[in-house]
């Protein structure tokens, strides 16, 4: 009955448009009434869930990542991709994936990724002649590259979920080559729908201004080396990193770049601030709804019911990605790690699974669905910056879809794609 109570609460309250951390709460406080023990358990959980020093880096990297988009960095970031791929057939869809790879290995963010490329590149396709749903399709899909590039704060969450016993260097670096081949199988795609439609391509602006574009833009994409190379070399930690990232950031922008006024700064410290407070409220409550799912016993449930369908590791993966697609249709991003991840772990490691390469998997997975109805964060903001509907974009994604799920499966089955890179810095 515990669970009843528990799944279906949460499940009410998130049909009928509540916010998702008072689904989480309102249904965990439901239950600890229910089951007699003391309501101050859940505000225990919710401040422990909360006060983890890993979790430092999330509102940090968020920071970074506003003061760059208003300090000019992603504007130089897209001139540069520009440059580069422009003449590719598609030229703009090109760079905008280009851009976004680029930028998602600075910000870490899908959300910011979306609003800040897609603010710039949108609206320049849209005036080129480039359909607005195609527009739209093409950059909430390659947001999805920096929830897999470092300094990705889902895998932060990941590793802090897993009970950090998994060290956010290895998660970092393997997801370098997984986010490179959704780049390049985006770029495919994007290409073959541009032909169909007739898209152009962009003049290429010459190698003698490609080049200055390149050392122009080299401030901004030197903090990738700088976010990765000290993390994985051990020099600083992920959340010291973060720290680095917003320092750099200010002094680039305040005094190389020479773009951020007072006013930017304010409105980057406001968004970052806002944007900080929903995040630790949903995993305060999250971590309080797991606590719960592991004291009623919910993932040796889950391993006792995987057994019973099959125990080949081939077949459990598949299972638990037709899942875990298809409740990211329905939960944002965070939520479903915190609360997944002590259901989902333990079964992958009683068949072997490696939990870095797992973690991978479900960080592409559930990104996936933030570009799915009903609960797609990404796909609203890029439809809004496009100006369009989320079901005129939903007509003509599947191509981009196919794409994802294409390297998902991959990812999945071939786990020296996610496990190789790791392996080098050993």
């Amino acid at each position: 009955m515990e669970l009843w109570i528990l799944f279906g609460l949460f499940t009410v309250l998130m049909l009928i448009g509540t916010p998702i951390a008072f689904c989480l709460g309102a249904a965990s406080f439901a239950t600890v009434l229910y089951m007699g023990l003391p309501p101050l358990v859940v505000f225990q959980r919710l401040n422990s869930g909360m006060s983890v020093f890993s979790l430092l880096a999330i509102p940090f990297f968020i920071y970074a990542g506003d003061l760059m988009v208003r300090g000019g960095i992603a504007g130089r970031i897209v001139a540069f991709a520009g440059a580069l791929i422009g003449h590719i057939r598609g030229g703009l869809g090109q760079v905008n994936i280009a851009a976004a790879t680029l930028f998602g290995g600075i910000s870490g963010s899908a959300v910011a990724e979306a609003a800040a490329v897609g603010g710039l590149m949108i609206p320049q396709m849209k005036a080129r002649g480039y359909g607005a749903d195609y527009a739209v399709n093409v950059t909430s899909m390659a947001a999805l590259i920096a929830l897999l590039l470092p300094p990705s704060h889902n895998m932060i969450i990941y590793s802090i979920s897993a009970g950090g016993q998994i060290s956010i260097a290895d998660l970092f670096t393997a997801g370098i080559i997984p986010g490179l081949l959704l780049a390049l199988s985006l770029m495919i795609t994007a290409y073959f729908v541009a032909r169909s439609r007739g898209y152009p391509t962009e003049p290429f602006p010459g190698l003698a201004i490609a080049v200055h574009l390149g050392v122009v833009a080299i401030p901004g994409i030197l903090l990738i080396a700088i976010i990765f190379g000290g993390v994985r070399s051990g020099v600083f930690t992920a959340t010291e990193s973060s720290c680095v990232a917003v320092i750099y950031a200010l002094l680039v922008t305040v005094f190389v770049y020479r773009q951020m006024n007072w006013r930017n700064f304010v409105h980057a410290t406001l968004g970052a601030v806002r944007t900080t407070a929903m995040v630790l409220l949903i995993i305060g409550t999250a971590a309080a709804f797991s606590w719960l799912m592991a004291y009623l016993k919910v993932p040796a449930a889950m391993i006792a019911w995987m057994n019973t369908i099959s125990d080949n590791p081939i077949i459990i993966l598949l299972l638990l990605n037709v899942i875990m697609l298809v409740l990211g249709t329905f939960m944002d991003m965070g939520p479903m790690i915190i609360i997944t991840t002590p259901i989902f772990l333990p079964v992958v490691v009683a068949y072997d699974i490696d939990p870095v390469h797992f973690g991978v998997i479900m960080i592409l997975n559930l990104g996936i669905g933030l570009n799915t109805p009903p609960v797609g964060s990404v796909q609203f903001v890029a439809c809004a910056v496009g100006k369009i509907t989320v079901w005129q974009a939903m007509r003509s994604i599947w191509p981009f879809y196919l794409a994802g799920v294409v390297v998902l499966g991959l990812v999945t089955y071939v786990p020296a794609i996610s496990l190789w890179l790791p392996s080098v810095f050993k």
